[in-house]
């Protein structure tokens, strides 16, 4: 494996993900930002938060199968969510907890969550960057 994920004592533990990811390898890939549309282009779940989490997290898994790479090669998320606020924090990071569990996901790359006011469409409410590391 190409990564270590780690939470060095100091630094919260959560369960959404780790604090470091160190890496080795020759191959960095970047995956764009992945919205809740499938490959036809039709939106998945417009308006229904689950549904486009699990869109989301189904384009990455594709993107990284495409470049060879698995969840596990992961080094960094980076999320940005419509309308993020406090109260819909809790919410949100369930449902990305459940999804990935469903998913069979099981690594926890760092994660860095950004409220936005839009995104490219309005029936989107997601859309998520990864950063991978392969041999």
């Amino acid at each position: 494996m190409t990564v270590t994920l780690l939470t060095p004592d100091g630094l919260p533990s959560t369960p959404t993900h780790s604090q470091v990811a160190v890496a080795t390898g020759t191959r960095t890939v970047y995956i764009a930002g992945q919205v809740s549309i499938d490959a036809d282009g039709t939106t998945v779940g417009a308006s229904d938060l689950v549904a486009q989490v699990e869109q989301v997290h189904r384009n990455v898994l594709t993107a990284l199968a495409g470049a060879g790479a698995t969840f596990d090669d992961v080094v960094k998320l980076t999320l940005y969510m419509v309308d993020l606020r406090p109260e819909t924090l809790g919410p949100a990071v369930e449902t990305l907890m459940r999804v990935r569990a469903e998913l069979g996901l099981t690594a926890t790359p760092p994660l860095t969550g950004i409220g936005v006011s839009a995104l490219a469409s309005p029936d989107y409410l997601l859309e998520v960057e990864a950063v991978a590391v392969l041999p």
